[in-house]
């Protein structure tokens, strides 16, 4: 599912893929509609029935992740709203064992994430998750999302790499199909992002797994053969 051994670089996502994305899609599904609802004296229905075509309608570009833009827009302060549920953040399953045995296999790992910085130093502060990886890089740093066939080659400024022994792990389609149309070597789908609900179905091109449990093995002998040279 994975060629360890021609790697130089994984780059990893982060929600949904090493934190559980039960924590956002509970944040804007339901606690930011009923917040919204109570300062705009709204039924919870009517504030989520106002609230989420607005939010769909930015999917996939950097607003729909920018919490400056979601402030401003709802009149509402969106990190301190997410402060107020961080007990929800948390780690997925086997992603500290994965992340030990990426650091003990000589990998540099990169986080390459959507997520604005405000919340992201919330999630680094609650889970630690900084001092885990080599580097982490917000796509509001390039002023493009992941999604956009720009970012790839612009990413190239903050974090070099090569293509051809990059790994892309990530719970988005768009995201995955765009790193390969980028020239990313491997890419590998999370399935069960969010603990609360179903798994999906696989993606018909791009390989999948549930949980990092499904490709540890194989990291882990890779790790035995470079601590062995």
């Amino acid at each position: 599912m994975v060629d360890w051994s021609s790697l130089e670089t994984v780059f990893l996502d982060m929600d949904g893929t090493l934190l559980d994305l039960h924590f956002d899609n509970h944040f804007w599904l339901e606690h930011l509609p009923l917040r919204y609802a109570e300062h705009f004296d709204l039924h919870p229905q009517e504030a989520k029935d106002r609230l989420i075509p607005m939010i769909m309608a930015e999917r996939g570009s950097l607003n729909w992740y920018c919490t400056d833009y979601w402030s401003d827009r709802l009149a509402l302060d969106i990190t301190g709203l997410k402060s107020e549920v961080g007990d929800r953040i948390g780690y997925r399953p086997h992603v500290t064992d994965f992340l030990d045995a990426l650091h003990g296999s000589g990998l540099r790992s990169v986080i390459v994430t959507n997520c604005h910085p405000d919340p992201l130093e919330l999630k680094l502060k609650l889970t630690g998750l900084a001092d885990r990886v080599d580097a982490i890089i917000s796509s509001h740093q390039l002023g493009k999302a992941k999604e956009e066939p720009g970012f790839w080659q612009d990413l190239q400024q903050l974090s070099p790499y090569q293509a051809d022994s990059t790994l892309m792990v990530d719970d988005s389609f768009p995201v995955l199909e765009s790193a390969r149309k980028a020239g990313i070597a491997q890419c590998l789908a999370i399935l069960a992002p969010d603990s609360q609900q179903e798994s999906r179905r696989h993606h018909p091109e791009i390989p999948g797994i549930h949980h990092f449990d499904e490709i540890l093995p194989a990291l882990r002998q890779c790790q035995s053969l470079t601590s062995g040279r």
